[in-house]
């Protein structure tokens, strides 16, 4: 066996191994997809007015979903401060139910993954960067 065929060898296992990873990782992100879709689906975010006098429940999206007013609130008869009240609760809710989501996709997602960041600081620059680095890598070995 020639030196060249032993190194073509040795970097076909290598990439073989990286494939088998590789595919392994697919496999467990793509059997845990539906759990996820129905983790999703039925998460739910609960916040309460710092006076307990609006509660607000949203989707996993900050969909609204319920405003419950306790009695409490008609007593006041001030439209505008139930009003701040209600969109400052629904407000918290909805980043309670984003940072959720969050967490939640990133549990099945690879760690360090560009895909985690992104989902964690809303950066595109997170959510390419292996692809930037790959491509400057690879224009580095052709210029």
């Amino acid at each position: 066996m020639t030196l060249a065929e032993s190194v073509d060898r040795e970097a076909n296992r290598a990439l073989r191994a990286r494939f088998d990873e590789v595919y392994g990782q697919y496999r467990r992100l793509r059997s845990g997809l539906d759990e996820l879709q129905t983790r999703l689906a039925e998460l739910r975010i609960t916040e309460r007015s710092d006076d307990g006098q609006v509660t607000a429940t949203v989707g996993a999206r900050g969909e609204l979903i319920a405003v419950e007013l306790s009695s409490a609130v008609y007593h006041d008869r001030d439209a505008k401060a139930l009003s701040r009240k209600i969109t400052t609760t629904v407000h918290r809710a909805t980043a309670a139910a984003v940072a959720a989501t969050q967490e939640l996709v990133a549990g099945y997602l690879p760690a360090g993954s560009g895909s985690v960041d992104f989902l964690r600081s809303g950066d595109f620059g997170a959510l390419l960067g292996r692809a930037d680095a790959a491509f400057e890598g690879e224009g580095e070995r052709r210029g």
